[in-house]
């Protein structure tokens, strides 16, 4: 009895299911093709290499270590406060103003000068120093 359930169960697959699948694998491929256009278009341009870029990044790790700054779409639970990695990313920044100093424009040298003042308050707030 199996068996006869079994040939009774046959998928007929005719020409206009055919043609509606083949249709919505191409819309499918369209759609796919202009997202990754889209996204190659709106993707963000990578900053240029210079000092102040390197500051930046040097500051940013310093605010995520020390609990300032969080991804987004994460909360800021403090439990990502890591004083030892902010103190080392501030202590870069200061070698870099040191190996730096002299040879900075006006621009460059405050925004260095700043950004230490300012991780050197927020280090000590929160270390409770």
């Amino acid at each position: 009895m199996a068996e006869k359930e079994e040939k009774d169960k046959k998928i007929i697959i005719d020409e206009d299911w055919k043609n509606q699948a083949h249709k919505e694998k191409e819309k499918l491929a369209e759609q796919e093709k202009s997202e990754k256009g889209k996204g190659k278009k709106e993707s963000r341009q990578l900053p240029k290499g210079d000092f102040l870029t390197l500051v930046s990044m040097l500051v940013t790790q310093a605010l995520f270590s020390l609990g300032l700054i969080h991804p987004e779409g994460e909360s800021p639970d403090g439990g990502a406060v890591n004083l030892e990695l902010a103190r080392i990313n501030i202590e870069m920044l200061d070698s870099l103003a040191e190996k730096t100093k002299g040879n900075l424009t006006d621009d460059e040298k405050k925004m260095l000068e700043n950004s230490l003042n300012e991780l050197r308050i927020a280090y000590v707030k929160i270390a409770g120093v």
